[in-house]
């Protein structure tokens, strides 16, 4: 449909928000969109062990309007990756079409730096094509545990802002461990990084968990003020391992976080008031984990996570 002006100088709102999309940082396009509210969603992760489609079918019956795209079981545990083709990652747009549902964010897992920088950037630059062919403005990364990559790992982020930004695309990194554990090490990435399309994907349950229990996110969460741009909702808990146990199965940290969020150590009330506080306002909210069990169990969890959230957000999913 074609949209006239009165004057060069006049925009419709169709117009205004297209424009904007267009010159914008491109991790606030999807604020515009969603014209203040919150994106209430869940990652594909707590049906890991089931096929993708099994979660895209589970996430819409429990009444989300938003997917995450992360854990599967396929070869390489992901929905989409770096290694699946634009065409592979169309048909995954369009089974979460068919369900009612949006494609919030994207894990794809990690992309080659140990090989090259070039390589690295290149598989971003997959991944990145991946998220505009399967519908998400959203790429998260997790950041990488080997200090001798750091420096390689956040100049290919760097260099593939600038692909993403023409692409409409955000990317993010959340506290997933080593030099990214905690909301103060991510600033330091974030400002590293030095891009306005990159930001900080929040994760309270990580907080936890990287710090064996230490670190409380409802006082971390008050550090990152600016930075994010979605979270991972996912909740904490202590627990005791088995001493009998294999070591190799050991973890090295004494909790866990595959339960339903709000039923565990984080309080997300002051999580959530220190974000707002910090101009987080408005994005994606998807769900991370859930108690584990079977797949009626698992419905009925992923109900009680998208209660939780319209509860802790006063708005419906």
């Amino acid at each position: 449909m074609k949209t006239t002006c009165t004057s060069p100088h006049q925009l419709t709102r169709r117009q205004f928000i297209t424009a904007a999309a267009l010159t914008i940082p491109a991790l606030r396009v999807a604020e515009v969109a969603s014209a203040g509210a919150y994106q209430i969603g869940c990652y594909t992760r707590p049906w890991g062990e089931h096929d993708w489609r099994v979660a895209l079918d589970a996430i819409a019956g429990a009444g989300f309007k938003y997917a995450g795209l992360m854990t599967t079981n396929t070869k390489n545990h992901l929905v989409v990756s770096a290694a699946s083709t634009v065409e592979e990652a169309q048909a995954v747009g369009e089974e979460v079409k068919k369900r009612g549902l949006k494609v919030a964010s994207l894990w794809g897992g990690g992309f080659a730096v140990e090989k090259s920088l070039e390589t690295g950037v290149a598989d971003l630059k997959k991944l990145i094509d991946n998220c505009v062919a399967c519908g998400t403005t959203q790429l998260m990364v997790g950041g990488t545990g080997n200090a001798k990559l750091h420096e390689v790992y956040y100049k290919a982020v760097a260099e593939a802002c600038d692909y993403a930004a023409t692409k409409g695309v955000g990317l993010s990194v959340k506290p997933h461990g080593g030099s990214n554990s905690t909301g103060a090490q991510c600033r330091k990435i974030v400002e590293l990084v030095g891009k306005k399309n990159f930001g900080l994907w929040y994760d309270p349950g990580n907080i936890f968990f990287y710090s064996n229990g230490a670190l409380d996110p409802a006082k971390d969460s008050a550090e990152v003020n600016g930075l994010v741009v979605g979270m991972s909702v996912k909740d904490y808990r202590l627990m005791k391992e088995d001493p009998a146990a294999p070591a190799k199965k050991k973890s090295p940290y004494g909790g866990d976080v595959a339960l339903t969020p709000g039923t565990g150590m984080v309080n997300f009330e002051v999580v959530m008031a220190n974000l707002k506080k910090g101009g987080f306002t408005r994005g994606p909210l998807i769900v991370e984990c859930l108690e584990k069990g079977d797949l009626p169990a698992l419905a009925v969890e992923a109900k009680k996570a998208r209660m939780f959230l319209e509860k802790l957000t006063g708005q419906k999913a």
